[in-house]
């Protein structure tokens, strides 16, 4: 029996938004050029360093607030300052990191420029500093017992899931993942809420304590919606700054299986490709 050690585990996070637009007006006075940093109304903490938000006209005009752009739309990474000033980056990387090195070029737009924005993010990125998860489903059931039965009757309705996650808290790390802070600032969204998709990984790659070797690269992860209903930053003088994160599932929980398969060739449906002779016919390479 092969025994599979939690610290190996991980957790995925891809930020979400409920739909709702922000609309709003980018006036010439909102635009400074030269730090490359632009503002419009909208309530403190709706959008968060890190987000990749579409921004586009309402009245089909081009975008000139940014430095010879001439569409009507646009998707970038941001860096929101703590006076809700915005950088536009091409990367989460540098939208974390924010500064003007890797920040887009912006110019003073010639007139008031109506927008709507939308976060769109499709990328997961490891949530850092995880040191427990916890994921639990449950099926309602309904009871259909009559007068005349001896036993009591159920049926089972609806699923539903709940549960928590605890990480470190960090201020600055590897940028390229998720910082913990970021469960505290969702858990405050008001405007635009706090949900996100998550894949919890309870097999990853490299990790094979069953030692056979063609399942060493398997992964086995939940994945699935939710929504943060609480979020708690535990702080001890004698202990580690920590993050506890309470959230219910929206959706579907899928428990997703990444199987390699060795020496098969696949077709895009994940069929495998059929010789047309005798089943012992092979493939062989002509070099």
């Amino acid at each position: 029996m092969s025994v599979y050690l939690g610290t190996f585990g991980e957790i995925e996070m891809q930020r979400q938004f409920d739909g709702t637009e922000l609309r709003s007006t980018i006036n010439p006075s909102d635009v400074n050029a030269t730090l490359k940093r632009f503002s419009f109304d909208f309530e403190h903490g709706q959008l968060l360093s890190g987000d990749q938000i579409e921004i586009t006209s309402t009245d089909e005009t081009a975008l000139d607030f940014i430095d010879s752009y001439t569409k009507t739309s646009v998707k970038k990474f941001i860096h929101v300052d703590e006076l809700d000033g915005i950088r536009l980056y091409d990367s989460f990387a540098n939208a974390v990191n924010g500064g003007t090195t890797n920040a887009t070029a912006l110019a003073v737009p010639a007139n008031d420029l109506p927008i709507k924005v939308k976060v769109e993010n499709a990328d997961y990125k490891v949530l850092a500093q995880v040191n427990s998860f916890e994921l639990n489903t449950e099926r309602e059931t309904v009871d259909t017992t009559t007068l005349s039965d001896e036993f009591r009757n159920r049926i089972a309705t609806l699923m539903s899931g709940s549960g928590q996650m605890s990480a470190f808290w960090e201020y600055t790390g590897n940028t390229s993942q998720e910082l913990p802070n970021y469960l505290v600032e969702l858990a405050l969204r008001t405007r635009v809420g706090s949900q996100f998709k998550a894949r919890f990984y309870i097999k990853t790659k490299t990790h094979n304590p069953g030692g056979v070797a063609e399942r060493a690269n398997d992964e086995i992860f939940y994945e699935f919606t939710g929504v943060l209903t609480g979020c708690a930053t535990q702080f001890a003088p004698n202990n580690s700054v920590q993050i506890q994160a309470n959230f219910v599932s929206t959706g579907t929980i899928q428990l997703r299986m990444n199987l390699e398969i060795p020496d098969k060739v696949l077709q895009e449906d994940s069929g495998e490709v059929l010789l047309e002779q005798s089943s012992d016919a092979l493939a062989v390479d002509s070099a």
